[in-house]
């Protein structure tokens, strides 16, 4: 935390990542062990790359977002993972699983879908992740993966 001198009045700010400009957020060790499953599978799909950015990891494909980790986003006290998914996926899995899946804020509204990761079914898991995922990969990637013959 850095203060701030305004006028008469001292105001306190958040120390501030390097990227974007947003606070970095801390894991914890439930999150670190979560997140590192989440790369296990993210490593498992074609030219995924990750990156920092609004203070927690995400994983990217021809540099377009697929994931975003979140581990107590602004005091959730959840685990997920936010993956890009349509509209019509969003419903089923929310609809079919509410107590797993979840309209996050800010992308819900553009059909992402969040998970949560507290007792996570990792092989449903790396579903939502490689359908994320190709909605972002090229033609070529979508080869590697084995999609196209």
């Amino acid at each position: 935390m850095t203060a701030r001198r305004k006028g008469s009045r001292t105001r306190t700010t958040p120390s501030k990542s390097k990227t974007g400009g947003h606070p970095s957020h801390l894991i914890s060790a439930r999150g670190e062990r979560a997140l590192a499953r989440v790369r296990k599978i993210c490593a498992t799909l074609p030219e995924v790359t990750e990156k920092e950015a609004w203070g927690s990891p995400t994983f990217r494909v021809r540099d377009k977002l697929f994931c975003h980790f979140h581990d107590n986003h602004h005091g959730d006290g959840r685990i997920a993972i936010w993956c890009k998914a349509t509209r019509d996926d969003q419903e089923l899995l929310v609809g079919s699983n509410p107590e797993r899946f979840f309209v996050p804020p800010y992308v819900g509204p553009s059909g992402w879908v969040g998970m949560l990761l507290e007792k996570p079914d990792w092989a449903l898991t790396t579903e939502v992740l490689t359908n994320a995922y190709r909605m972002n990969a090229s033609k070529k990637q979508l080869k590697l993966l084995g999609d196209f013959e």
